[in-house]
């Protein structure tokens, strides 16, 4: 196939523009060349909020928009006169408001989220521009990606205290739970939508079970080689001054996705992957918090 992926120099485009280069796609990226490019890939230069000329008349058989995060991002591209026969857009499940029942369905009413704020916002502002614009799109809603390429600091943080053989401060009872979805899951979901074409056309996507986030430390800890010691941490502290997930529990209803793939990597797995990837490229989760100043200097003398 003829593939066009937005971003495709981090994390999940990254991912997703190599598999489909394995697959023996003919892949094309759309990005702004300030990042080294993956191999096998054919670059178009531009910002996708104004591309100008660079695309008009271009006919792809799939667009895998996975960088949009405004309806600025989808109306740029789409004013830009290329075409298409399949578009997927990886949008989120911040565009579910908090209160509603759980687990989340994709029937259930979207709106503001107060926990994710203006990102599930313009989220659902961009799927709202698509669907006015792309009918037959599909829209995809994941819970945390996690897997090789990851650039935010969220398991590197348990695999680097795990290697400082430090404490692990866990919100509370470390009983909060999050739900995943491998990046190599989301390829080969997208894979299926390629060549199935379901009829449904939103899928929220993840894992069917969830994990507590002290399984989940936990996990993250054993594979990097240590029996993690864990600090319950008071409600009263901010949670996202000393852990790298929200204090916001959710879980998505993901068997419409499970119909067409019932299988995902198992967490562990996955992990693991991700670990052994970490400790060869360190450099590449960029986005760093200062979990452990923070703890040392509020937590750890207390």
């Amino acid at each position: 196939m003829k593939i066009l992926v937005t971003g495709g120099t981090t994390f999940v485009s990254k991912y997703t523009a190599e598999h489909f280069v394995r697959r023996g796609d003919e892949l094309f990226v759309l990005n702004r060349g300030s990042r080294e490019q993956v191999s096998g890939v054919r670059l178009i230069k531009a910002d996708r909020t104004q591309p100008g000329d660079i695309l008009r008349g271009a006919h792809f058989d799939a667009v895998l928009d996975i960088t949009a995060y405004t309806a600025e991002h989808i109306r740029g591209l789409l004013d830009a006169d290329v075409t298409f026969d399949d578009y997927i857009f990886i949008s989120s499940s911040a565009v579910y408001p908090e209160t509603d029942p759980q687990p989340f369905s994709e029937e259930m009413p979207c709106g503001r989220n107060a926990i994710w704020g203006a990102y599930g916002e313009n989220k659902l502002e961009a799927e709202k521009v698509l669907r006015e614009r792309a009918e037959n799109a599909y829209i995809l809603r994941p819970p945390y990606f996690y897997g090789i390429y990851e650039n935010l600091y969220r398991e590197a943080f348990p695999f680097d205290c795990a290697a400082k053989d430090r404490p692990f401060f866990l919100p509370g009872d470390g009983s909060m739970k999050l739900q995943f979805f491998n990046v190599s899951d989301l390829c080969r979901f997208m894979e299926i939508l390629l060549t199935e074409h379901p009829e449904n056309r939103v899928f929220n996507v993840g894992n069917r079970e969830t994990v507590t986030v002290k399984e989940w430390a936990e996990l993250c800890c054993r594979i990097a080689g240590k029996t993690p010691r864990f600090v319950s941490v008071d409600k009263s502290v901010p949670q996202r001054d000393y852990f790298c997930f929200h204090d916001y529990e959710y879980e998505l209803d993901v068997s419409k996705q499970s119909a067409l793939m019932p299988d995902t990597v198992p967490l562990e797995k996955g992990l693991r992957e991700e670990y052994l990837w970490y400790r060869e490229h360190p450099e590449s989760v960029y986005y760093r918090k200062p979990y452990m100043e923070y703890i040392d200097t509020n937590l750890r003398r207390k």
